[in-house]
């Protein structure tokens, strides 16, 4: 079972997620929170594997709470993916910049929820385009490297241009005709030779490399 906490003010928004999730029988919501501080308290009581975080809350918001989350060693397994109505760049980026690991706005389909909670848990980054495209646009890019990627394997740098691009290891599986877990070692071996701890990262050096090109990445 994937254990998820949901976090949000609204106690409207936080029956319709449970009841979305819940509904899954992969999927066991654990605890609920309204405010920043308790989110943290309860991710610390429970160790989910999912929290979907709002960001307007009291006691806190939910990017310091994310940030907390994250600074704290026993919790590394758990992973956060932000909600919320404000599809805002300086929120994408202070987002993913705390150690989020998606962004999702509230407006999204039912699936994309569900979608969302089950590639968290997997250990990627829910990465739209036009979520890459933010994420690039939000950090200072050095100069083309190529020596970046020259320890990679042809395949490898393949792999490493289609996350820059925001897709899953399923989509890149589907494109290169391999199983979501091949791509997935493929990822983690990429991770570890290029020192990257998590998905954003790699999205940040395909750039860097010049295996992206950020005009062919929708702003939508």
């Amino acid at each position: 079972m994937i254990r998820v906490i949901v976090a949000d003010d609204q106690q409207l928004i936080r029956a319709g997620f449970r009841a979305l999730l819940d509904a899954e029988p992969d999927i066991d919501v654990v605890a609920e929170a309204s405010t920043g501080g308790e989110t943290v308290e309860l991710v610390r009581r429970h160790r989910p594997d999912v929290v979907l975080m709002d960001i307007r809350m009291p006691g806190g918001d939910g990017l310091e709470a994310t940030e907390r989350i994250r600074a704290d060693p026993s919790l590394g397994s758990t992973k956060v993916v932000v909600v919320t109505t404000f599809e805002l760049d300086e929120y994408v980026t202070r987002a993913l910049r705390a150690g989020a690991v998606g962004f999702l706005v509230k407006d999204a389909e039912p699936t994309d929820l569900i979608r969302a909670v089950r590639v968290a848990h997997e250990g990627e980054a829910l990465l739209s385009p036009s979520i890459a495209r933010r994420v690039i646009e939000g950090v200072e890019l050095r100069p083309r490297r190529t020596e970046l990627v020259a320890g990679l394997t042809d395949r490898e740098r393949g792999i490493l241009s289609y996350v820059g691009r925001g897709l899953t290891n399923a989509e890149i599986g589907d494109a290169l005709f391999l199983s979501p877990l091949t791509v997935k070692t493929h990822v983690s071996r990429m991770m570890g030779k290029l020192g990257a701890r998590d998905r954003v990262r790699l999205v940040i050096v395909a750039y860097e490399a010049g295996l992206v090109d950020p005009d062919h990445l929708p702003r939508e």
